[in-house]
């Protein structure tokens, strides 16, 4: 099988990491796997894993410069002959489109995010199978564009259980972190994602100071770059906590590569998205550290945690309520492991794709 993965680019983010993941397994199974992509800094992972990457512009929407890359695309896919197409973004699919007209290749999208409602996102439900990364999705598309059950596959992200695991942590880093940050004997509290408002961190925040009032050493890590852009909103998050007085209580690290540790060094994980998460990738890793995760009630997040076994939901922008389970979670102890490992790991995302691969192949030899 020759399948053909496309995506604007290839930097940071849950879908280039999943592309890369799939890339790596596919791989291994002497499946011919080529990455088109417009480059980034992960692109040179595809070949060192066993696969191809082609860099080709399938991330611009000049409008000016598309009739002459869908003829290019064309060219590209007519001389490698794939098996399968399987797209990841608007554009990409887009090109595709026009591209396979005369081709006719076999396609599959996934849908890996809310994205708005419109002519230009019904692309990604044109193709002969749809994956969702979660029931949220499946249900919003369904809503959306009418999109039938038969072709919509639910495939979550797949978790790298060697990566996330606990018999795997760098005891070294969390023994630096920790004197670093001075965590020792502290209830960790930490939050991990892109300092910008959609994450609500004015929330986590609140949440923080109603928490000291009962646990006077409570820590609260916010992990985490911040670009340009969002320096004032940086700002003004200092503000609010020099404010309530809680310059001792939350420290922002930066970003960290150590992921996996920050995850195993914590005694809870919130994600206070404002925005539905898709999936929820941090929620799945965390949980697979055995580490609880209070989460908004909206979003892909709902498939993963069970509430009062490995977590809980609270409202958007209710601190108080943030406030009460992130305590309450002091008392869950679970398996979080095997949990992941039984639902959302990266085997299980790998044989469900192949699987809905194998199923369009077959459908169009009948």
């Amino acid at each position: 099988m020759k399948v053909i993965q496309l995506l604007p680019e290839l930097n940071e983010g849950g879908v280039e990491r999943g592309v890369v993941e799939l890339n790596r397994e596919y791989s291994k199974l002497d499946i011919e796997s080529i990455v088109i992509s417009n480059g980034g800094k992960l692109s040179n992972q595809i070949d060192l894993d066993g696969g191809k990457h082609i860099t080709f512009d399938v991330s611009s929407k000049n409008i000016f410069t598309s009739v002459s890359r869908v003829f290019k695309l064309r060219k590209i896919l007519e001389e490698l002959k794939p098996d399968i197409l399987h797209v990841r973004s608007r554009v990409p699919a887009w090109l595709v489109f026009f591209a396979n007209k005369s081709l006719n290749i076999k396609v599959v999208s996934t849908v890996h995010g809310f994205n708005s409602v419109s002519f230009y996102s019904k692309i990604m439900t044109k193709a002969d199978a749809v994956i969702c990364v979660s029931n949220s999705i499946k249900e919003y598309i369904q809503k959306n564009y009418k999109t039938k059950s038969e072709i919509i596959s639910v495939i979550p992200r797949g978790i790298d259980l060697e990566l996330f695991n606990s018999l795997n942590i760098d005891k070294v880093f969390i023994s630096n972190f920790k004197e670093e940050f001075q965590l020792e004997n502290k209830f960790i509290v930490s939050t991990v994602g892109r300092i910008t408002q959609l994450k609500d961190y004015e929330t986590f925040i609140k949440a923080i100071f109603i928490i000291k009032k009962e646990i006077k050493e409570v820590r609260a890590l916010i992990v985490g770059g911040v670009r340009s852009d969002k320096e004032d909103y940086l700002n003004s998050l200092k503000k609010l906590i020099k404010e309530l007085k809680l310059e001792e209580n939350i420290i922002f690290t930066g970003s960290q590569n150590k992921i996996t540790e920050i995850y195993a060094l914590s005694d809870v994980v919130v994600s206070s998205s404002k925005k539905p998460e898709s999936f929820g990738r941090a929620v799945a890793e965390s949980i697979a550290m055995n580490t609880p995760v209070i989460a908004t009630n909206h979003g892909g997040v709902k498939d993963i945690i069970i509430e009062n076994e490995n977590g809980f939901f609270f409202d958007v922008g209710n601190e108080k309520q943030l406030a009460e389970k992130i305590i309450k979670s002091k008392n869950l102890s679970f398996d979080g492991y095997n949990y992941i490992s039984n639902n959302f790991s990266l085997d299980n995302m790998l044989d469900k794709t192949l699987n809905v691969y194998k199923k369009v192949i077959s459908d169009c030899f009948r």
